[in-house]
């Protein structure tokens, strides 16, 4: 049957993109602000990656749980809930770090907010399209909702890098904790009233995720999807801290490094949506294959032109961070649509814990591959190590249309 003309679920897709921007402004500032960071408290590039990755373990450690929880009580309330545990985590970093564990404690508390706002954000938009709009394809909510993550993250970069110009780095934590604060109101007042309640209810307890780990189909999206986030959250991590290295030669430019990484996140829901109707074209498979090995190919050698002219890295700094997202709401809306009757939360929960062990490895792993590639020295000092490491994450994200391929559906 015919899709029902797009306007009619642009409010309710407006207002669930804005509200997941609102609740990652927080999410950028401390890689934003790395470089100062690793001189302000003396860290060790791995140092770094930890306090960068402990951000996705903190998700890691609460997802399993509150996404498989909106199978069973209404996702609104958990959204809301750590929303304000993503404000007092941003608070809590101004007010009180003061080094590499205190910065850890916050960062791993601001991970535990994302978890109950970003999937149960996505369930809950799913719930509203699905029961108002059944005719409808519900992939471009999907794509647009999975854009909210990459806009609050650019301008939560761009802001960071703006408020810590002027005030310096507490205040630039402090006024970006209104950001959640801000994605209750904007729900609370674009979509009042009940939400819509399950058709099938799942049948097993809370944590059971045999029925979802059956599914050959969803996991083959859900391993995709971890290197994918290897890779997104990698660059973001580490993206401005590159820049810096790359201008320490001297090479003037007008825009602050922050401020261009800003820049290239915020085309990433574009690149996002235009590869989600890639996929509606080609089919799924295909442009997820596509895409990740266009991305591998160059992550391959992006490191490595660090010794190049300052704008040349930019262009392609800004060139890669939008390939590494077209392919995200692809994944996404494949692992919802491959989830088992009455296990769309549960299916989410597995997408987003499972998946998200990449958005912790890959700080970590990157910041491991700078120090160890100097034994000798201050880590990420040379273009060989930023070659290696970014290599080291091509390696990685080209796995993905391997599982998709070795997972996919028989018969």
């Amino acid at each position: 049957m015919p899709d029902k003309p797009a306007g009619t679920t642009t409010p309710l897709i407006t207002a669930f993109v804005a509200a997941q921007t609102g609740t990652m402004l927080g999410a950028g500032t401390f890689p934003a602000l790395l470089p100062g960071f690793i001189e302000l408290w003396s860290l060790s590039k791995t140092d770094a990656g930890w306090i960068n990755g402990i951000y996705y373990a903190g998700y890691l450690g609460a997802v399993p749980f509150l996404v498989s929880l909106t199978d069973r009580t209404a996702p609104r309330r958990i959204f809301y809930v750590c929303a304000l545990v993503s404000a007092l985590a941003n608070l809590g970093f101004a007010l009180f770090a003061e080094g590499f564990w205190t910065a850890m404690a916050f960062r791993f508390l601001g991970g535990v907010g994302i978890a109950g706002t970003y999937m149960p954000g996505l369930k809950l938009l799913s719930d509203h399209l699905e029961a108002k709009f059944p005719e409808a394809d519900h992939s471009r909510g999907v794509a647009f909702y999975v854009s909210g993550f990459g806009l609050g993250l650019s301008l939560s970069f761009f802001l960071s890098g703006a408020i810590d110009g002027v005030w310096g780095w507490q205040w630039a934590f402090a006024m970006l904790a209104m950001g959640p604060i801000s994605a209750i109101a904007i729900l609370a007042a674009a979509v009042p009233g009940r939400d819509p309640t399950a058709g099938v209810v799942s049948r097993t307890h809370l944590l059971d995720f045999r029925p979802v780990l059956r599914c050959r189909e969803a996991m083959g999206y859900v391993l995709a999807y971890t290197v994918h986030n290897f890779e997104l959250f990698a660059f973001r991590s580490w993206g401005v801290a590159f820049l810096v290295f790359t201008a320490g030669s001297g090479q003037a430019f007008p825009v602050s490094a922050p401020t261009i990484i800003a820049a290239a996140i915020s085309l990433g829901p574009f690149g996002s949506v235009l590869g989600n109707e890639l996929s509606r074209r080609i089919g799924r498979r295909r442009a997820i294959t596509w895409l990740m090995w266009s991305s591998a190919a160059l992550a391959a050698g992006f490191g490595f032109t660090a010794g190049q002219a300052y704008a040349l890295v930019v262009a392609l700094a800004v060139v890669y961070c939008v390939l590494q997202v077209c392919d995200s709401a692809s994944i996404t809306a494949g692992a919802v649509g491959a989830a088992p009757a009455g296990y769309r939360g549960a299916t989410m929960a597995v997408h987003s814990c499972v998946g998200f062990t990449g958005a912790f490895a890959g700080p970590v792993v990157f910041g491991l591959i700078l120090d160890f590639a100097q034994p000798a020295g201050a880590g990420g000092t040379t273009v060989f190590a930023w070659g290696l490491a970014f290599a080291g994450v091509a390696a990685v994200v080209a796995l993905g249309p391997v599982f998709l391929f070795l997972l996919r559906r028989r018969g």
